[in-house]
């Protein structure tokens, strides 16, 4: 679906995806919006602030952001899937996109293995043309989600995702350069609460049939995988259970 509303720097100019035709140098950050309320708001602006200061070597407007975030809900929407732009300008302007909300699917997902490494992969970066052009690519070979590697198969992320591994006692995140977002980061929050020892470890493609559960986080949630390439992966549902409870309880901060 195209662009419900779009705000700019905290005033509405429109609803049409033409708008966003001129986004070039910057940075974002998507959110799932539930009635006004965001899971993990002080993270999203810490990753905005971060991106900003090395961007454009500016501190963050919170309050430009807060307000274009509630000008593109305005009163009417209470549910959303908002991205916030922070674009190059004089100073940077703060772009505010509303779509109609995104449920995570419950069904397991497929990876597809791909050599491909993002430049600069901590900061998420306006455009995304090789993330959607591998993510084509993918689909087109019947699978989920592209899984991107090095050239001797070290993971690193997904093109929209986190990649985890889980047995039940821990957890392993890749040790690479990736995009810690924003659900990972909660998730691990949540994981240190429960007393789930955490690890990052060089993973390949190769490791991952030895997991319990593997399973992919983005701004949409949770979701486990069942195969990478050719590989059957297992699924073990208490594991699924207990992951989607704990990233259910996760509360949302009111916007």
């Amino acid at each position: 679906m195209g662009v419900k509303r779009v705000a700019i720097n905290g005033r509405v100019v429109g609803s049409e995806p033409g708008l966003l035709a001129q986004v070039g140098y910057g940075h974002f950050t998507a959110m799932q919006v539930r009635d006004r309320k965001v899971r993990g708001l002080a993270l999203h602006m810490a990753r905005l602030d971060a991106a900003n200061r090395e961007l454009f070597g500016l501190a963050l407007d919170r309050e430009a952001v807060l307000d274009s975030i509630r000008a593109v809900l305005g009163d009417d929407i209470a549910d959303a899937s908002v991205r916030v732009y922070v674009m190059e300008g004089d100073r940077p302007e703060v772009i505010a996109t509303a779509k109609p909300p995104i449920e995570v699917a419950e069904a397991p997902r497929s990876l597809r293995s791909v050599v491909y490494q993002r430049f600069l992969p901590h900061i998420k970066q306006a455009g995304g043309f090789a993330q959607a052009y591998l993510m084509g690519q993918v689909k087109r070979e019947g699978f989920d989600e592209a899984l991107l590697t090095t050239e001797d198969g070290l993971i690193s992320e997904g093109a929209i995702t986190n990649v985890g591994c889980f047995d039940g006692d821990r957890v392993v995140w890749p040790d690479a350069p990736m995009l810690r977002g924003i659900t990972m980061q909660l998730l691990e929050e949540v994981f240190a609460a429960e007393g789930v020892v955490q690890e990052r470890r060089p993973l390949k493609v190769s490791d991952l049939p030895g997991y319990d559960l593997v399973f992919l986080t983005n701004s949409h949630g949770v979701v486990v995988v069942d195969r990478v390439d050719a590989q059957p992966l297992k699924v073990d549902e208490n594991l699924r259970t207990q992951l989607a409870g704990w990233y259910r309880g996760i509360p949302g901060d009111l916007l």
